[in-house]
């Protein structure tokens, strides 16, 4: 509950105590205006309004302790200090006081929008907290007839400045009252909240209230749902309000939905929504337009994207910058950057300028490229022009340079943010820390994470899992396992991911025990494994050649209700391999199968390197073939274990026929293969075939590193090298 559900409607909020009156305030005579109109049947709302409204002013002043006209209010709503002649004991004392009565008076005579200006203009002025506030309007206007309609808006006007907790402090004690929320301020909360789950638990509240929905209520909703990535919610939500006939549709809720669909990489289903709304005889707007290019863009197809623009046009609806930048990014996503100069050059002779989101484009594409010098010179080239680099480029910048090892660079673009007040956010904060922590500079790394903390900006798993997996590659465990300890200690919440990089740091260099005693902490703590976790479990056991502990932690993966994937069996199988066990490989590559987990290239590559070893090269070679039945592809190293199985055998054609294989495959060999493919030939005494062999690989560096090898090999074939 949001608060307490003892509401009832406006109309039914408790009368001053003079009998025989019934002032009603404004938003309650709209009320009664419109069962009026719903009862009598009459087509002009507007008459019987003034009517009813012509009620709502009858001797208002008999009701009010001190009275107050409308000169008090200045023309645009807000009171000057000088006309508030009428209560001098609230304006000495308290001139809040004197604003609360102002908007009172507003509210008598129906100005909403002037008595959302004084209460927003208090909260600026004042910082007025809503406890206070609520004080004040309990303790001094109970009993004003227009009382609920100011806390009504006041309630209205925290949920605009997005200041949640107020608006539903100012929501409970409406409801401690008896008062009824408007539909509008119901609709500026759920606006507010519609990235929250906390959405769905107001609706429930409007629903129990039994306040009537106005027409943006179910596309706040669905929108909300869109935004928080819950299609599927969304869409039966929608159905569900269009069978039910709750709602008449317009094409705000088609383009939230469509917008999110498209974000989610489904294109036909935002097509289908464009032809239902089609059925409802609405044509699609610029929104419409832009979430299916922006969608079909993300999905590849540019080229439709394009098309769509005709339609666009011929619609009537004119490109704008955000269009062509949707599309330019488009290109940059395929990578081609030289359609993206097509397009600003296409963009400028319609009269439109590149703007700051066109730049950063160009500069992420730039930069992506590995051209982080002309991604450089396109920002001098911005700031020529007069713009302000924003965060979103910077980082780009920063995480561009991070890569290419430009720390001096680096440190220049973090002293120009400083020197012009750019503040960094968590993305470019955690960008900079993954940055350190690639270039292997974890000191720098953690003094950002620190000054990240000094600033209230909370980084995030990812944030953490960069240092993280820098200190477990760098070999400091014992300081990533203390990492991960003082997070904890601090409150914070532990995503599995960051246990699973300590614990595959620990697994990778054969240190099983600190692995285990992790993971034991994980259960502890009753955080649940993942398969990963497990994955390096095993891993680190096979590595230390304990199999049985191994495959003891594939049964427990089974016991979390997770299941085993293909690199766990994987994993397993290259440690068997290794023990030279045939039999439990093929148990595990049986129990796979069965368990409908399919094998990969790599398992494949695996066991025929297995089999090789023990020179079963043949039924290695009868793998690769059911490889090529499966359709599974193999890559180079596939084939050089194979060559080298048959090599170890003296099988010089089968060699060949591998290496002539690759090629009708489009493999190139590598300089592996020549090499083993040499050694064979001098082993068997074929120098002259060994030195055309060399000639064909065009594409080793060093042609004398070859020959070298050849005159080595063939010295060591006959004995007088050792």
């Amino acid at each position: 509950m949001l608060f307490r559900r003892k509401i009832r409607s406006l109309r039914r909020i408790p009368r001053p105590w003079l009998a025989g009156k019934h002032p009603l305030s404004s938003v309650a005579a709209a009320d009664e205006a419109e069962e009026l109109v719903l009862d009598s049947g009459v087509l002009d709302p507007k008459s019987c309004s003034r009517e009813i409204l012509g009620l709502s002013n009858l001797d208002l002043g008999r009701y009010l302790s001190c009275r107050s006209n409308s000169s008090v209010v200045a023309e645009k709503g807000v009171l000057k200090q000088k006309e508030m002649v009428s209560c001098p004991r609230w304006s000495e004392q308290d001139p809040r006081l004197a604003r609360l009565e102002a908007c009172h008076a507003l509210a008598k005579e129906g100005r909403l929008k002037q008595m959302r200006k004084i209460l927003r203009q208090m909260l600026d002025d004042e910082g007025t907290s809503s406890s206070l506030l609520c004080e004040l309007l309990c303790t001094n206007f109970k009993y004003w007839d227009s009382n609920s309609i100011v806390w009504d808006m006041l309630a209205n006007v925290y949920a605009r400045l997005e200041m949640i907790h107020d608006a539903l402090f100012v929501l409970s004690k409406m409801a401690n009252l008896d008062m009824q929320a408007s539909i509008s301020t119901y609709d500026s909360l759920l606006f507010s909240l519609r990235h929250t789950d906390i959405a769905w638990d107001l609706y429930e509240e409007i629903k129990s209230s039994g306040v009537s929905y106005s027409e943006y209520t179910f596309n706040i909703l669905i929108d909300g749902l869109c935004k928080q990535g819950r299609l599927q919610h969304a869409i039966s939500f929608f159905q569900m309000k269009r069978g039910n006939k709750e709602f008449n549709p317009c094409m705000v809720p088609f383009n939230s939905l469509m917008s999110g669909v498209c974000n989610a990489g489904f294109v036909e289903i935002a097509r289908s929504l464009l032809s239902l709304s089609f059925k409802y005889g609405f044509l699609p707007n610029k929104y419409s337009y832009t979430a299916l290019i922006h969608g079909l863009c993300l999905a590849g197809d540019v080229d439709k994207a394009l098309e769509l623009t005709e339609y666009m046009q011929t619609d009537g609806i004119e490109l704008d910058v955000v269009i062509y930048n949707i599309l330019i990014n488009g290109y940059r996503l395929l990578g081609l950057m030289s359609e993206i100069w097509k397009l600003i050059k296409m963009m400028i002779q319609h009269g439109l300028q590149p703007d700051l989101v066109t730049y950063t484009i160009l500069i992420t594409g730039l930069c992506e490229g590995g051209n982080v010098d002309e991604g450089l010179k396109m920002r001098k080239e911005m700031l020529s022009k007069g713009f302000k680099l924003n965060i979103v480029t910077y980082s780009v910048l920063v995480n561009a340079l991070c890569r290419k090892g430009y720390i001096n660079e680096v440190e220049g673009l973090l002293e120009e943010m400083k020197e012009i007040g750019l503040d960094m956010d968590l993305v470019a904060y955690s960008i900079l820390i993954n940055g350190y922590c690639r270039l292997g500079e974890i000191e720098k790394a953690l003094q950002v994470c620190q000054t990240m903390c000094s600033k209230r900006i909370m980084a995030n798993s990812f944030t953490h899992g960069g240092i993280l997996s820098s200190l477990c590659k760098n070999g400091l465990l014992p300081e990533a396992n203390w990492y991960l300890e003082n997070l904890a200690a601090t409150g914070q919440t532990l995503h599995i991911i960051l246990y699973n990089i300590v614990i595959d740091g620990y697994a990778k260099i054969g240190d099983v025990e600190g692995a285990v005693t992790l993971y034991e902490q994980i259960i502890r703590s009753n955080i649940t494994p993942s398969v990963v976790t497990y994955n390096s479990l095993i891993y680190g056991f096979c590595k230390i050649g304990e199999l049985k502990m191994a495959k003891s932690f594939l049964r427990k993966i089974e016991l979390h209700e997770l299941v085993p994937t293909v690199v766990t069996y994987t994993i397993l199988i290259n440690g068997f391999c290794g023990a030279g066990d045939t039999d439990s490989i093929r148990e595990l590559l049986d129990e796979m199968i069965e368990k409908s987990i399919m094998p990969n290239r790599i398992t494949y590559s695996v066991i025929i390197k297995a089999l090789c070893k023990q020179g079963r090269a043949q039924e290695a070679l009868d793998i690769l073939k059911n490889m090529e039945i499966m359709g599974i592809g193999a890559d180079e190293i596939t084939y050089n274990t194979l060559i080298q199985g048959f090599h170890e055998l003296r099988n010089l054609n089968m060699a060949f026929y591998l290496h002539d294989k690759m090629l009708q495959h489009s493999l190139m060999p590598t300089p592996i293969t020549y090499n083993l493919l040499i050694n064979a030939l001098c082993l068997n005494r074929e120098v002259d075939r060994a030195e055309s062999a060399i000639h064909k690989q065009n594409d080793h560096k060093s042609l004398a590193a070859f020959q070298a090898m050849v005159v080595k090999s063939c010295l060591i074939a006959l004995g007088i090298y050792e």
